[in-house]
């Protein structure tokens, strides 16, 4: 399926004029996002830390020159820049590339290896299964997935021992269970919770005044970290009930979900979120 960048209009309307601005796209994928920036005017430091799309970026890069860089990290590695940057940008959650290619393991719909690996590095999700106690295999599938039979599961997921993603489903006798648990699985390979927390933690020290922060989020667990990151940013120091003169440090930017017209154009939008904010110090 053709990549399609999801809320991309309602993230340049939050956006506004970025012309001459600097931004950080978090999550690169298939550039989709670093690509409009671009032709807005913006400078952009985009991070991915999946190497198959190191090639797309080479090429953005012979179009922009040094208006654009890239870096091969996770996007927590945002903590380490030193410059302060107009915007950042995350769209969360899996690219439809990884889910597209059979041999990354991430989908339920053709037969590859039980991968899972964003960056290609590291403990595969077979790998995690065979080496993850019974308990804990049941935890996370309660924790990313909302498995109600989690610890049923989790025995009969962990004595099969799963090598390919047709393999692990077969095992899955309830259809409705698929894509939690391929989810669960995803989101423990991969750390996307505590690279989201660690992501955010860095944002109000890279941002100059009225810098933005924009989240698209597909799913309710990264969305309530999104959402509590944001109303702490956003909520004035103290007892609310007495005089302050300290204001909030954030300010929130108007939510957005997709319209009728791109859900038509994109079925892969319709559990996506806009949130953001303003850094108002």
């Amino acid at each position: 399926m053709k990549h399609i960048p999801v809320l991309l209009n309602a993230v340049m309307k939050a956006l506004g004029d970025v012309q001459g601005k600097k931004i950080i796209d978090a999550t690169f994928g298939a550039g989709g996002y670093t690509k409009a920036f671009l032709a807005a005017g913006a400078e952009v430091v985009a991070f991915d830390r999946d190497p198959n799309v190191i090639a797309d970026a080479e090429k953005i890069k012979k179009d922009f020159g040094g208006r654009f860089s890239f870096v091969a990290k996770p996007f927590s590695a945002i903590a380490e820049l030193k410059d302060k940057y107009d915007a950042i940008v995350f769209d969360l959650g899996i690219s439809s590339m990884q889910i597209d290619i059979p041999n990354r393991g991430f989908s339920f719909r053709e037969d590859g290896p039980l991968d899972m690996r964003m960056s290609q590095t590291g403990k595969t999700a077979a790998e995690l299964i065979e080496q993850i106690s019974v308990d804990d295999l049941a935890q996370l599938l309660k924790m990313y997935g909302d498995i109600k039979k989690a610890s049923l599961l989790a025995k009969i997921i962990k004595n099969a021992a799963p090598k390919t993603t047709m393999d692990l489903k077969a095992l899955i006798k309830n259809p409705k269970d698929v894509a939690p648990i391929f989810q669960a699985l995803r989101i423990t390979v991969n750390d996307e919770m505590g690279e989201l927390t660690r992501a955010l933690q860095a944002v109000p020290d890279l941002l100059n005044k009225d810098g933005k922060c924009i989240c698209v989020t597909f799913h309710s667990l990264e969305d309530r970290i999104v959402k509590n990151t944001f109303r702490d940013w956003t909520s004035v120091p103290g007892d609310p009930r007495l005089p302050t003169i300290e204001s909030a440090k954030f300010k929130l930017i108007k939510p957005a979900v997709p319209d009728n017209e791109e859900l038509d154009n994109n079925s892969r939008a319709r559990s996506a979120h806009m949130r953001g904010v303003i850094k108002s110090y």
